[in-house]
């Protein structure tokens, strides 16, 4: 794929779960296509400068990206702040998160430029949340969840806002998904990374897991101690050979 150095990026407004208006940043890459989509799903931090920054970088692929704001509804703000309220209120229910990335899906497929593919990638709450969504809507083409934590949830865990463990709904995966994990984290630890492999497998479901030594959670997070370069440009190149393969036409 090309690499595309013009680009336009703006925010938009998306009719999000229930009707809501939420913003989303867009990137589109120059050119008319046709383009795939990626829709990103944001982590707890928020929707941080990191996930605006990883829109572009899908554009600059040759991706039209956009990245909604899941957090539009606990106020404005720094991302750093609204995030400390939405982790002190227990984080956003589940129903909310699958109802406004559909509403990004719903836009993406309306786009003229765009090739009629979508890939889903999340990171952290957002992995899980990108494959929960894999598994309740059939309206994506590839789904990358990086670290997801609380993918394998015990019986204490779920609540209101977490009525389901995901991995329980891997039986209606409706896409590929890769995964990018690393053996030192703990949430998911690689035990539940085994687990949520067993599942996918057992039902066979197409998938490709990566495991890197030597990382923990987040390691593609450059402004954090947890940043790990090596594993995190290896991540990035099975990430867009396995977008390539499956949302280029």
């Amino acid at each position: 794929m090309s690499f595309y150095r013009g680009m336009t990026c703006e925010n938009v407004t998306l009719k999000g779960d229930k009707g809501t208006p939420i913003n989303a940043y867009v990137a589109k890459p120059a050119g008319p296509g046709p383009h795939p989509g990626v829709v990103l799903v944001h982590h707890l931090p928020g929707w941080s400068e990191f996930y605006i920054e990883t829109t572009r970088r899908f554009a600059h692929h040759g991706y039209i990206a956009i990245c909604a704001n899941l957090y539009e509804r606990s106020g404005t703000g720094h991302p750093d702040d609204v995030a400390a309220k939405v982790r002190a209120e227990g984080g956003v229910p589940d129903a909310q998160v699958v109802g406004d990335t559909e509403a990004a899906v719903k836009w993406m497929r309306a786009q003229p430029g765009h090739n009629g593919k979508v890939g889903l990638f999340g990171s952290c709450s957002g992995g899980r949340h990108a494959f929960l969504y894999a598994t309740q809507k059939t309206d994506v083409d590839a789904c990358a969840e990086l670290w997801g934590g609380r993918v394998v949830m015990s019986k204490e865990e779920l609540n209101e806002k977490t009525p389901v463990s995901p991995i329980d709904l891997t039986r209606n995966l409706c896409c590929p998904l890769i995964g990018i994990f690393g053996n030192d984290d703990r949430a998911p630890s690689p035990e539940q990374v085994n687990q949520h492999e067993a599942e996918l497998k057992k039902l066979g479901k197409s998938y490709e897991f990566h495991r890197y030594d030597g990382a923990g959670h987040g390691i593609f997070y450059w402004h954090r101690p947890l940043y790990r370069p090596e594993q995190t440009m290896d991540g990035w190149s099975k990430i867009f050979a396995f977008f390539g393969k499956h949302l280029a036409k």
